[in-house]
């Protein structure tokens, strides 16, 4: 009897902690507000959570009627997925938590997961800073929104950069098609643009970057590839999902990308040159068009060579080229997200008769009450709260640019910056979307030291993320090739470009057939599936 007794108290608790008949209610507290459970990624994982004094738990309570109740989650993605997947496996998922990739989808997968594509509307402030058609794409699976993404590194950040002050010397025009790029290439490379009388001068600059998103002749070429429609390793779009190698456009980008090699107006040493050559090289003024990114372009350090050496000099961002078919990219990009989710339990709830903080009574659910949260996130108010500390305590707003700084504060040591204040700021990462507010201190404005120019690596940034690019949101999940088969791929299209092999159709197609067999068309499949599952495909 008392084993018997002990086993049902052990069924009981099981239940309790696995069925959703036993999940804990949501009620109104006796002040009136409702608990909001929230899983968050720290900011500093080192540092602790927000004090229980903490301006915004108060704030929160009083403009929002909401009893924020959060939890760290562990610093180490995996420890994060494990603290997650296992409340879900006992239905004890918060309110709302950041998610993994790989959790997302198993969590989707069980049904444990709140559409969310009603609550961007509950939140346009939000929405229109966070959740752009990239950020929603990568959080639906069969056509339903699962996840609040958030953008997290920073993207589309390079750019085709021209030479404007050669352009002028020989009056030419800025081109605009493939063919325009290539005469001026030519110019720039027999017609003296330097005036320096030595024919020491090409049309291009280049190397070989390989990245995962960028295979073959890698992303320094993307340009051209994307003249074709064909810049990356995989086209994402519904209607040609595969890899662009296998394309016919990747063979027309590359017979272009050949006419350029042997006119001799490429830079000859693109095959030899690393990262810091290639960049050495155009602050030398060896070539007058290349791609590059936004601060190793134009921040004061890595500008100040070019400026001590031509002073007179003057690059521009312009459009990348046309191809024959109208197609135009930079090249092709891949977000990080963050992604939050509200669990399928909490987006049940319901309270009747709520006495709203404006004294209203309405029937409220939990999925308009985070959304509420979160669009208060994104006010002014959360923004530099929740990012900065308290204004005239922890920051103050720099006169001209509007950004938080911790010059003339009354007590340094309550900066922001600090250590000790990192606890006010664990949230930061919900509210951050890189607006120039926050990189106004990473791109600063200056004037340039023999010149006198005014510059900003975050006027070149905009500028660059302006121009036409490719998307590739998700490639991180797709699979990669084997040694064998990379490498096959890499030297192939190098070998192609340098004449080792002649590119011919006949020739370029027997490559093909033989990097397809020896596990491309296999690589291209699985990739495709991989874009299907999990909802990658635009």
């Amino acid at each position: 009897m008392k084993n018997f007794f002990k086993n049902l108290a052990l069924i009981a608790l099981i239940l309790a902690v696995a069925s959703p008949v036993f999940a804990k209610k949501w009620k109104v507290n006796k002040d009136g507000t409702v608990d909001i459970e929230l899983w968050y990624g720290a900011a500093v994982t080192e540092a602790g959570p927000p004090p229980a004094d903490w301006a915004a738990y108060k704030i929160i309570k009083e403009k929002l009627g909401i009893n924020l109740v959060l939890t760290a989650l562990p610093s180490n993605e995996s420890d994060q997925d494990t603290k997650i997947n296992a409340a879900g496996a006992a239905n004890a998922l918060p309110d709302l938590f950041m998610v993994s990739s790989n959790s997302f989808q198993i969590l989707v997968k069980q049904k444990l997961l709140a559409p969310v594509d009603d609550m961007f509307a509950m939140m346009p402030n939000r929405t229109k800073k966070l959740y752009d058609k990239d950020a929603r794409a990568f959080s639906t699976v069969n056509g339903v929104c699962y996840g609040l993404s958030q953008p997290g590194t920073i993207v589309r950040n390079e750019g085709v950069v021209i030479r404007q002050d050669w352009l002028d010397k020989l009056g030419l025009k800025t081109p605009k098609t493939t063919d325009e790029f290539l005469e001026v290439m030519k110019a720039f490379t027999f017609k003296d643009p330097d005036g320096n009388g030595k024919n020491d001068t090409y049309g291009l600059g280049a190397y070989i970057e390989i990245k995962p998103i960028s295979e073959g002749l890698g992303c320094r070429f993307d340009p051209w590839f994307g003249a074709f429609g064909v810049a990356g390793t995989w086209s994402m779009a519904k209607e040609s999902a595969g890899l662009n190698v296998n394309k016919p456009e990747y063979y027309e980008a590359l017979t272009f990308i050949k006419k350029i090699v042997d006119a001799k107006v490429i830079d000859p040493n693109w095959t030899a040159y690393k990262k810091d050559d290639y960049r050495a090289s155009w602050k030398q003024g060896k070539f007058g068009i290349w791609r590059e990114q936004n601060a190793a372009l134009a921040s004061e350090s890595n500008y100040a060579p070019f400026d001590q050496n031509f002073p007179k000099g003057n690059i521009v961002i312009i459009d990348p080229p046309v191809g024959p078919k109208g197609k135009s990219a930079a090249g092709v990009y891949e977000q990080s997200y963050r992604t939050y989710a509200v669990s399928a339990q909490a987006s049940k709830q319901v309270i009747k008769n709520w006495k709203d903080v404006d004294g209203t009574k309405k029937t409220i659910t939990k999925k308009e009450m985070i959304a509420r949260l979160l669009e208060w996130m994104s006010s002014d108010e959360g923004y530099y709260l929740l990012g900065w500390g308290v204004e005239g305590v922890n920051y103050v707003k720099d006169p001209k640019t509007g950004a938080p700084t911790k010059e003339g504060l009354p007590n340094p040591k309550l900066a922001f910056s600090k250590s000790a204040m990192q606890p006010l700021t664990q949230l930061r990462n919900m509210v951050y979307y890189n607006s120039d507010i926050e990189l106004a201190s990473r791109y600063p404005t200056y004037i340039t030291a023999v010149s006198k120019k005014e510059m900003s690596s975050l006027k070149a940034l905009r500028t660059m993320q302006s121009k036409p690019w490719t998307p590739c949101i998700g490639a991180s999940l797709l699979p990669l090739p084997d040694a064998d088969l990379q490498r096959f791929y890499e030297q192939g299209v190098v070998e192609f470009m340098t004449g080792k092999r002649q590119l011919t159709k006949a020739n370029w197609d027997a490559w093909l057939d033989e990097f397809n067999k020896m596990g491309g068309k296999a690589w291209e499949q699985a990739g495709v599936a991989k874009m299907k599952e999990a909802g990658l495909l635009y």
